[in-house]
């Protein structure tokens, strides 16, 4: 068992009078940790605490900052273990995934921590005697409510580049992974000054109360909802906001590929972390010319996956986060059935303890299906067959979501109308996954806003100020 405390103004254990959270293992749903609630006035007073700690914060030199965030990347590279052990405890995911997450964040941590020195304002050409320049400031106080899908690597990415630009920290991670959270936070507060960075925890409660607080940036990474309740929240206090949400993304397999191999990149977008990525595979158009052989290795891919606790070494497909969301999951599989999709494998609710639920592919699909339209977040594989590529890059585009899309064809003019049409942040051809390191793209529509990773999250938590100095009485210097 895990025993969760909050981090408010440098003091370890201040708060939770709002109550108690238990998280419980999906795996067998034995208990984990013990979480307490932050209370709407811990949270006002935590975010005074934060705004007393700002300006020497972001008075520190930027090499010093620089400094600490390594500091903090080898604390984290130390709890390594613990971290990825909690990841799947917590949620569900398979340890050597967990662990590939801790490291992919502890990357982050140490990329941010050499770029930000070099970042730099730039001179005007004004007038002879005069100064002219443009230079970043940190934002002030940063409000930070993370996901529990992949919670240490997205965490690294908004609680570093916050950090060594400056900004204080006021760190909330889901409720459905807090021990993590908290790990992490104590891993950071080895190589912070006191009062940099705090750590509330609770439910949806408390991020919507530091939603609402007078910060100076909200970043949110999670569900469509809860990202324009913030977007709403900080329209009334004013502040920046930086989300990543929802996504629906397409896969498009088009003629004249190799459907084992189509079928391999599919199984790989929809079944990894049991589909619980933000840029996971939800739905798959298929040419008609290819669709046969193609579903039939993407079911042999789905009933080869190796089921069980994450825990477990050879693990490939593990629970979902909990059971709630598998009903959620489920819900969507059998309305799509309802309305005449067949499910070829899986799609039924499994006995036993836990938040299981077996890869499974769906066919017959068609487009205006709620399991095709809506985001399911789970280890499905919708397919629709289509007859042309244009049909399928009109349907992939038809989306309220932004977030990214896959295309796999041997055609470059498709691939170059694809990266060119489809209106979404991230465009990935002949793989699902992938790209090179400080990749940076902006989500569209319902999926968010704003920079979510790369070089160009340090501007998005700096403000750039135009200053102009002239010699007094308008004479010389």
């Amino acid at each position: 068992m895990y025993t969760v405390a909050q981090l408010v103004g440098g003091v370890w254990g201040a708060g939770g009078d709002g109550g108690e959270l238990v998280v419980r293992d999906p795996a067998d749903d034995s208990p984990v940790s013990t979480v307490p609630v932050a209370t709407a006035d811990e949270v006002g007073k935590a975010t005074q605490a934060a705004r007393n700690a700002a300006a020497q914060w972001a008075a520190t030199a930027p090499a010093e900052r620089a400094a600490a965030l390594h500091r903090a990347a080898d604390a984290v590279a130390e709890a390594t273990e613990e971290l990825a052990a909690a990841v799947t405890a917590e949620m569900g995911k398979p340890l050597a995934d967990a662990r590939g997450g801790v490291e992919a964040g502890i990357g982050t941590l140490r990329q941010y921590a050499e770029l930000a020195p070099l970042r730099g304002g730039r001179t005007l050409n004004g007038d002879a005697d005069a100064l002219d320049f443009l230079t970043p400031q940190p934002r002030g106080v940063v409000a930070a409510i993370t996901p529990w899908n992949d919670p240490v690597a997205v965490s690294c990415g908004l609680l570093g580049a916050a950090l060594v630009t400056g900004n204080v920290v006021l760190y909330k991670p889901s409720e459905r992974a807090p021990a993590t959270g908290w790990l992490l936070a104590r891993a950071l507060d080895q190589a912070l000054p006191p009062g940099v960075l705090s750590l509330l925890t609770g439910g949806p409660e408390v991020g919507a109360a530091l939603a609402a607080q007078d910060v100076d940036v909200v970043a949110h990474v999670g569900s469509t909802a809860t990202g324009r309740a913030i977007a709403a929240a900080a329209a009334r206090t004013g502040a920046k906001v930086l989300l990543e949400n929802g996504g629906s993304d397409p896969l498009i397999v088009d003629a004249g590929v190799d459907p084992e191999w189509a079928a391999g990149q599919a199984a790989m977008g929809a079944f990894a972390n049991a589909g619980q990525i933000c840029v996971a595979v939800e739905r798959i158009y298929v040419h008609r010319e290819v669709a046969g052989e193609f579903v039939a290795a993407l079911v042999r891919h789905a009933e080869a996956l190796r089921v069980g606790p994450g825990r477990d070494p050879g693990t490939e497909l593990g629970p979902l986060v909990d059971r709630r969301h598998r009903d959620h999951v489920h819900g969507q599989v059998a309305a799509a059935v309802a309305a005449g999709a067949r499910a070829m494998v899986g799609g039924e609710m499994p006995d036993g303890p836990g938040a299981f639920y077996p890869a499974t592919v769906v066919t017959d699909c068609r487009h205006d299906m709620p399991l095709v339209r809506e985001e399911t977040f789970g280890p499905v594989a919708p397919v629709v067959v289509v007859d042309s590529f244009d049909e399928a890059l009109r349907c992939a585009a038809d989306s309220p979501y932004g977030l990214a899309a896959t295309v796999l064809t041997a055609s470059m003019s498709h691939a170059q109308r694809a990266w060119r049409e489809l209106p979404v942040g991230t465009v990935k051809v002949n793989a699902v996954f992938g790209g090179a390191p400080g990749g940076a793209a902006h989500p569209r529509r319902a999926s968010g806003q704003g920079f979510g990773y790369g070089p160009e999250l340090l501007d998005e938590f700096t403000a750039t100020k135009a200053v102009h100095i002239e010699a007094p009485g308008g004479g010389h210097w």
